[in-house]
């Protein structure tokens, strides 16, 4: 529902397909009664990997990070300094390893249709990654990564230093 919402516009300057919704309890109404319960999970398959590799990169990265820092002496020891380098470059990693799965998820959501809700261009997430990448290249994988990172790098670097603190506590 997000991602129709997000994606509709002015025919003038639409860019992909238009789903018309009025507002989302009309888009969750029409999203299910024309493919029910599954058409409102629609584009999963590209979500749960998403958030797979982005909390592994995320996770990883900021403990790695935060240890370099502190090893040479650029920061004290559990210093908040320390802590928010460590998230910025978490912040970067979860923006590379994460926008490919955004990209694919949002061509998988946004697609049109057919009546028993199968993608109209897409067979799944497997055919999305190589579809784009075939006639886009890889970077077309990467499309919006400045936008995912200025959503991403900040919540991240907040997410992890709230956590660090309430962890020592």
């Amino acid at each position: 529902v997000k991602t129709h919402l997000q994606a509709q516009t002015l025919s003038a300057v639409a860019v992909g397909h238009q789903h018309n919704h009025e507002n989302i309890a009309r888009a969750f109404e029409s999203i299910y009664k024309q493919h029910g319960v599954a058409g409102l999970w629609r584009g999963v398959t590209g979500a749960v990997p998403r958030v797979a590799v982005g909390s592994a990169a995320q996770l990883a990265t900021f403990a790695s990070a935060k240890d370099w820092v502190c090893e040479r002496q650029w920061f004290g020891e559990g210093s908040w300094a320390a802590v928010l380098a460590g998230g910025m470059v978490s912040g970067v990693a979860v923006a590379v390893t994460m926008t490919p799965f955004d990209v694919v998820s949002t061509r998988l959501y946004n697609q049109p249709v057919d009546a028993d809700g199968t993608g109209k261009l897409y067979r799944g997430f497997l055919d999305c990654v190589l579809q784009i990448s075939s006639k886009e290249g890889l970077l077309g994988l990467y499309k919006g990564i400045g936008a995912v990172y200025l959503r991403l790098g900040p919540h991240t670097v907040l997410s992890l230093f709230f956590w660090d603190e309430l962890r020592k506590m």
